[in-house]
């Protein structure tokens, strides 16, 4: 069984990490989306309410779980036999904090390799944090956002304004 896995912070979910999501999904039996706290990203949305929108969009993919890690990334798929990570490559700063973070985790762990997916030409400028602008704004998320947790996005994030 070839099993891998998706990390994020997913807060919010976009379509662009759907997009990544989707296609790693039918390249291995086995997917983990996993939430994974970034101590250098202050999160809006809690765990509970990023694993409900995980939930709502992903329940219709039987190869797909959803899971939360705390600690480092490698260690989990170590922990769990997972050999693949799947990781996203948006743009240029991206493959350079991709580039790295890459040879973090081989020192950590060489049997965990690391799979750069480009995204579809639709979703490649989409990011959470535009996400939060938008609705900060009043702006149309509709576009960028799975339609399973439209309401949630806006809702949650309109009461910080």
């Amino acid at each position: 069984m070839i099993k891998a896995l998706y990390a994020g912070t997913f807060d919010p979910l976009t379509i662009g990490h759907l997009d990544v999501i989707e296609r790693s999904a039918k390249l291995v039996d086995e997917l983990t989306v996993l939430i994974a706290d970034n101590i250098l990203k202050k999160t809006t949305f809690t765990l509970d309410e990023r694993m409900d929108m995980l939930s709502k969009v992903l329940k219709k993919y039987p190869n797909i779980k959803i899971d939360y890690t705390n600690g480092l990334v490698v260690n989990y798929a170590a922990k769990h036999n997972i050999k693949i990570m799947f990781r996203g490559l948006r743009n240029f700063q991206d493959y350079e904090y991709e580039y790295s973070l890459s040879k973090y985790n081989l020192n950590i762990n060489n049997n965990v390799e690391t799979i750069l997916l480009f995204p579809s030409s639709d979703t490649h400028f989409v990011s959470s944090s535009a996400i939060k602008e938008l609705v900060f704004f009043d702006a149309d998320i509709s576009l960028y956002i799975p339609k399973e947790i439209i309401d949630i996005v806006t809702t949650r994030l309109s009461q910080k304004k």
